[in-house]
């Protein structure tokens, strides 16, 4: 009876299962090298998409004969890495491999001194940052030969190369073939080996030198639009937000008629909804079953958005005190993809709060008619829908009947029911 008792409290006391899925499309024991080249962008959302693909890309990698180098950023990774095993087996196999390991990673400093003696002893060159910065960013470049021209693939993410965080973490990863990104992410590492910092890219943002210009830049491009009688909008997702000068450029904003809309899990050292300084600012909390770590900007409205992911939020520690990156998103389905995400939080009203013009959350109003939303569950189940969708696609034939609505289109209306 007391085993009986125990069992149904643990069951009420645990989570149901929600194992992380591949992309759409994708299928284990697929050539993820291969994928990411037909595709040009890959967009991996933990926890609800599984973290192999972007294991296997570097599996992958570690052994194909056109791969020259793998640079990569590490700040945090796991016990019994298989990140680490797939850098060091590419460095047995003659790749040239730079792994940038930032000791200072708190609480992991003694885990990354370790794994940078393991680097360094497969023939990996190891570089440990610049004096008095953190190197935060999640940057990876693979640099491939083929047929005498140079290839690359980039990765660039929201979160660390870590498995188990990935269960844990909502994150983001970019994985593209754009060649622009690649020579951008490039410009990072080189200015890492001379001890300096990057303060101009095309499609990067990148702290300490450019990241917060640029990010100001962008917002008063939105406050000339509101002042212009245009329609203009601001959508942000950190984990904190405490740099005054970004502050005082986001109630410049609201003031102006910008319509912010704000996601910030943790620190938020302004208050929202203050009539005449700040009532143009919504801000929301989600907290739930994962960590929401994710991190979003977006700038604007129609032909003129800009849409970025990247390792920053918006503290002084991150913007001034750290390296950091952000990567503008250039494919437009997952633009729209992100942007769905951003629209499924905004209706959370089960883990979502609020915060009033006192500073203080409240729960999300909950109207009778209205579904309960909870974000997390509701985005695991669109992103398993899209998977069956791709899987029913293939099933059927797609690519061979031209009748057929595109794979994209079929998972946007999937989306909009």
């Amino acid at each position: 009876e007391l085993a009986d008792r125990v069992e149904r409290l643990n069951a009420e006391l645990s989570f149901d299962p929600l194992p992380p899925v591949m992309p759409a499309g994708l299928a284990p024991g697929q050539s993820i090298m291969q994928e990411v080249e037909r595709r040009g962008d890959l967009l991996l959302a933990f926890p609800f998409h599984s973290i192999k693909p972007f294991l296997d890309l570097l599996d992958e990698a570690a052994i194909d004969p056109t791969v020259i180098s793998i640079k990569m950023t590490l700040y945090r990774v796991a016990a019994g890495s298989k990140i680490i095993s797939a850098l060091i087996k590419a460095a047995e196999n003659g790749k040239d491999v730079l792994v940038m390991v930032e000791l200072r990673a708190r609480f992991d400093e003694q885990n990354n001194i370790d794994w940078s003696k393991q680097l360094e002893q497969a023939g990996c060159t190891v570089i440990y940052g610049v004096e008095d910065y953190k190197v935060h960013s999640k940057l990876m470049v693979i640099t491939r030969k083929v047929k005498g021209q140079l290839q690359y693939i980039t990765q660039i993410g929201t979160g660390n190369y870590n498995e188990k965080t990935a269960k844990i973490y909502t994150d983001l990863s970019l994985i593209t073939t754009n060649e622009a990104i690649a020579l951008d992410g490039l410009d990072v590492f080189q200015s890492l080996l001379l001890g300096g910092f990057v303060e101009n890219s095309k499609h990067l943002l990148v702290a300490p030198k450019q990241l917060r210009r640029r990010v100001m830049e962008l917002m008063d491009e939105e406050i000339a639009q509101a002042k212009a009688g245009e329609d203009a909008q601001i959508i942000i997702k950190i984990n904190s937000i405490s740099d005054k000068e970004m502050i005082d450029k986001l109630l410049e904003a609201s003031q102006a008629g910008v319509k912010i809309t704000m996601f910030v899990r943790g620190i938020c050292c302004f208050r929202a909804g203050v009539e005449g300084f700040s009532d143009n600012i919504t801000v929301k909390s989600i907290v739930g079953r994962f960590l929401e770590h994710s991190r979003i900007y977006v700038f604007g409205v129609g032909a003129r958005q800009k849409i970025y992911i990247g390792s920053a939020d918006w503290m002084t520690r991150n913007t001034v005190y750290r390296v950091e990156v952000a990567v503008e998103i250039l494919s437009q389905p997952i633009r729209e993809k992100l942007l769905y995400m951003l629209k499924i939080m905004d209706s959370d009203n089960v883990k979502a709060r609020y915060m009033d013009a006192e500073g203080t959350y409240h729960h999300v109003p909950h109207k009778a008619q209205e579904p309960l939303v909870d974000s997390q569950r509701a985005l695991y189940q669109h992103f398993a829908q899209e998977k069956a969708v791709a899987a029913l696609h293939q099933a059927q034939g797609a690519a061979d009947a031209p009748d057929r609505p595109s794979l994209w289109s079929r998972i946007k209306q999937l989306w909009q029911k």
